[in-house]
């Protein structure tokens, strides 16, 4: 593919084509406080091709010429073995969630894959000091669901979500990453210890809807702790 055909990948008028998309939402996640200094990322998958947000640059300025373009289905293999359709022309590395995005499509189906530094996936992996966030009785839990690409979950069904220990470099997650999502099939997401959080959906609006969803009930279940409130009702 020559140089002028992998950057048409990446030109459109239309807002919804994902390279206009994603620096939009990576605008939105800064001033939520979920991607600052760097950190986070987000991918749309359509069909046969992956899109993905480039690695240690400021999110909030992310341009559509800055992204990543890889065909899908590969291998989620390193670095080195990876096939791209386009890469930017500025010195940029793909995101370093890139091998736990391609963990969403394999055993999810997911058409898009957010991960955040929000301080209360911080904070609720702190509290819980075991394998599991778990959270009932709570409207918002309605906007999350099963599986993240299933239907949607009821006021009633307690929702969890499998915490994994953090790892010094963001690929060594894969694998306790991917056993997590075998583990617990219902899980929406991905909780990291110490580091943040992996949201998937069916395309990019569920998979936001979810991840805003997740938040804020990372951020009430945390409060919740702190008052010595039950986060888990019975019945």
């Amino acid at each position: 593919m020559s140089s002028d055909d992998a950057d048409a990948l990446v030109i459109s008028p239309d807002p919804l084509h994902p390279a206009n998309l994603i620096p939009e939402l990576c605008q939105s996640f800064y001033h939520l406080g979920w991607v600052t200094g760097t950190g986070g990322g987000i991918c749309i998958r359509t069909e046969d091709k992956v899109y993905i947000a480039p690695s240690g640059v400021q999110k909030e300025r992310i341009k559509p010429s800055h992204i990543f373009v890889l065909p899908y289905p590969q291998a989620a293999s390193p670095h080195a073995d990876r096939v791209f359709l386009r890469r930017p022309s500025l010195n940029l590395k793909e995101s370093a969630c890139t091998p736990l995005f391609w963990n969403s499509f394999e055993l999810r189906d997911a058409g898009s894959c957010i991960h955040t530094h929000s301080q209360h996936a911080v904070m609720a992996t702190l509290l819980w000091p075991g394998p599991v966030f778990r959270i009932s009785h709570q409207e918002m839990i309605k906007g999350v669901r099963l599986g993240g690409t299933g239907k949607a979950l009821s006021y009633l069904d307690t929702l969890e979500l499998p915490i994994i220990e953090n790892t010094p470099n963001e690929e060594d997650l894969k694998d306790s990453m991917a056993a997590a999502m075998v583990e617990y099939p219902d899980a929406a997401g991905i909780l990291v210890r110490r580091h943040g959080v992996y949201v998937w959906g069916s395309d990019w609006e569920k998979a936001k809807t979810q991840t805003e969803c997740l938040d804020y009930l990372f951020e009430i279940g945390v409060k919740m702790k702190l008052a010595n409130l039950p986060t888990v009702l019975d019945g």
